[in-house]
């Protein structure tokens, strides 16, 4: 299925289909502080083996290019997305832009295309915002209390991580 431009026909609700262009089989998204010297390293390498064609940051974007746009495009062009939650996944305000705009590709489709790993770190906390994501949270609020703007993104980064807590993913702590 890796290839740079997959087109793929799926049937909708209605008796038309429509075409889905996908550039990458799975998009990743993980804080690398927690998860990129172990766990996701044994991700991608394993994705890599069995012909999955996964976005990776550091090695599909060149260097001194904007890293948001090309992130966002590589989130609309990937068929699946695998969301690894880890103790500082919520204090990296580019994971939450991420996970927000993961949920705004699948809201329309099918939400059976997030599968959440829970990484050390209790599916719970992510689902109510408390322990490591509580104290992430009220940084952000604090940070952004004068800004309208933020604090209403801010909610929408809380609406999606408790959407993709959700879902039935994999809790892969101690082990």
């Amino acid at each position: 299925m890796a290839s740079n431009a997959i087109i793929q026909y799926g049937s909708s609700s209605s008796s038309s289909s429509h075409a889905i262009i996908t550039a990458y089989d799975v998009f990743v998204s993980f804080r690398g502080e927690d998860t990129c010297n172990n766990f996701t390293v044994f991700l991608f390498d394993a994705l890599s083996q069995n012909g999955i064609d996964a976005f990776k940051d550091d090695t599909h974007l060149q260097k001194g290019e904007s890293i948001a746009p090309e992130l966002l495009q590589a989130i609309q062009e990937s068929h699946l997305f695998l969301v690894v939650f880890s103790k500082n996944y919520a204090s990296s305000t580019r994971c939450l832009h991420e996970l927000a705009h993961i949920c705004n590709c699948t809201n329309e489709a099918s939400p059976s295309r997030v599968l959440p790993v829970f990484y050390d770190v209790d599916p719970s906390e992510v689902r109510k915002q408390s322990g490591y994501y509580g104290i992430a949270f009220a940084e952000h609020e604090e940070r952004f209390r004068e800004d309208k703007e933020k604090m209403e993104e801010v909610l929408r980064w809380r609406e999606a991580l408790t959407q993709v807590a959700n879902l039935s993913g994999w809790d892969i702590r101690n082990k």
